[in-house]
C-alpha cells in the first residue's frame, strides 16, 4: 500500500500492480533483493520473503506502480495549429479498480 497525507488527513492507497523489477525491500533497516531474498507477484502485488522476519522487525518497501485507467470519452479533440504541429489538450481517463 501506499500512504497519503495532507495536514491531519491521510488515504491509505493499495497496490495491486507493481512495476516488474521495481520493487526494493528492507528487512530491520537492511536491503534485501529479489530473487534470492523476495519474490514479487506483479499482477497482484502481493510479495513473499524467504525468511520470515522476526516478531516486531520493521519491512519496508519502495516501487513503481502503474494505475490501470480507461478513456472516459469515445472521442478525443485535437488541434491541427500548423503543419506538422499538433496538439490533443485534453485526455480524460477513470481509474479502473482491480
Amino acid at each position: 500500500s501506499k500512504s497519503y497525507a495532507s495536514g491531519s488527513q491521510s488515504y491509505v492507497r493499495p497496490i495491486s500492480k507493481p512495476v516488474d523489477r521495481s520493487v526494493r525491500l528492507a528487512v530491520g533497516g537492511q536491503e534485501i533483493f529479489e530473487g534470492p531474498d523476495f519474490g514479487v507477484d506483479t499482477s497482484t502485488g502481493r510479495v513473499s520473503l524467504a525468511v520470515a522476519p522476526g516478531q516486531g522487525v520493521l519491512v519496508s518497501a519502495g516501487f513503481a506502480f502503474d494505475v490501470p485507467v480507461r478513456f472516459d470519452t469515445d472521442r478525443i479533440a485535437t488541434s491541427l495549429a500548423g503543419f506538422s504541429a499538433g496538439e490533443i489538450p485534453s485526455i480524460p481517463v477513470i481509474e479502473v479498480r482491480v
